[in-house]
């Protein structure tokens, strides 16, 4: 192996090897809503990412499709997004959800999200749910704030 293969290798973050996905994989053309208690949070980069445990008895809150969002969701028409949200067809009761890198959440002043916080989150995962229960986020409301994850504060 020649120096530059093994500096690489020795310099690489040991939590390098988790898969990191990007927005091809995701079906956006189909919102789901999820909203439960973070069980274990790892806030580091590529983003900071969570296990959000749901309630038993999950329902679509009455007033998602009028809540407000940042002006930037007018971009991707978030409007939309929330009036075509959908609760998930799996059944399972805990779902890694991916929020945006740290240099994001911090410019959006998201505070660090903790082990037993409830939030609520608006995105994408799979097409037709296969594989992992996972969500990419879209949109984050925790802590009294409402967070565009994929686009910066303006």
């Amino acid at each position: 192996m020649n120096r530059r293969k093994l500096l690489a290798l020795c310099l690489a973050p040991a939590g390098a090897a988790h898969a990191h996905h990007g927005w091809s994989s995701f079906d956006q053309e189909r919102p789901l809503f999820l909203e439960g208690r973070a069980v274990k949070v790892a806030w580091r980069n590529p983003h900071a990412e969570l296990e959000l445990e749901l309630p038993a008895d999950l329902r679509l809150p009455p007033d998602l499709p009028t809540r407000p969002l940042p002006p930037q969701a007018v971009a991707v028409d978030g409007p939309a997004l929330l009036r075509a949200a959908r609760l998930p067809t799996r059944r399972e009761r805990r779902w890694v959800v991916e929020l945006a890198p740290l240099t994001r959440m911090s410019a959006w002043k998201v505070a660090e999200i903790k082990p037993g916080d409830t939030l609520a989150v608006l995105g994408f995962t799979f097409t037709g749910e296969k594989g992992d229960a996972l969500l990419r986020a879209e949109y984050l409301w925790s802590g009294g704030g409402v967070y565009g994850l994929r686009s910066a504060p303006v």
